[in-house]
């Protein structure tokens, strides 16, 4: 048995599950669910549609270059059958699904990283923005200060005044 992956989501479709659709050239389409099957049938681009591996791997959120990844490729050529082979390749099976998920942990960590630090630099700009705007209000307090002690009259700088909703329709409660 072989488990065929979703021509659209890329998801595992395992053996009994999901639709076949072939085309009028023979070219043959598995789809994991009837979403996956709707989605083609609109003529929609996986890549456009956010909750597809294509879509991750296409903005960067999934890992793509990885050698461990060629593993996974489909081989056509039939292979004499071979208890030694069998099990050596089920051992390396489980090897490289263990590098694969240490990979994409290191490299979900970095994107992370990067992200945190985008925020930090974002609240850093926001904060010296902030610490500006104080600056100018307290530059402008002092200089009414200076003007009335010389005499003159301070100008009041004026506040975002706070205005209330209006309410259109009263609602009545009936008991």
């Amino acid at each position: 048995m072989r488990i065929e992956k979703c021509w659209f989501c890329g998801s595992p479709v395992y053996p009994g599950h999901g639709t076949c659709f072939v085309r009028n050239d023979s070219k043959v389409f598995r789809f994991c669910r009837s979403k996956c099957h709707k989605n083609f049938k609109a003529k929609r681009n996986p890549r456009k549609v956010r909750w597809t591996k294509a879509f991750r791997k296409a903005s960067g959120r999934e890992l793509t270059l990885d050698p461990t990844l060629e593993f996974e490729k489909r081989r056509n050529r039939p292979v004499k059958y071979d208890r030694n082979l069998v099990e050596q390749t089920i051992f390396t099976m489980k090897k490289v699904a263990q590098i694969q998920q240490r990979r994409e942990y290191s490299f979900y960590n970095k994107r992370m990283k990067e992200k945190k630090t985008h925020q930090i630099k974002e609240q850093i700009r926001q904060l010296n923005k902030y610490r500006a705007e104080k600056q100018f209000v307290g530059v402008n307090q002092l200089q009414n200060k200076e003007k009335v002690a010389a005499g003159s009259q301070p100008i009041k700088i004026k506040a975002a005044k706070k205005v209330a909703p209006k309410v259109t329709k009263k609602s009545t409660v009936q008991v």
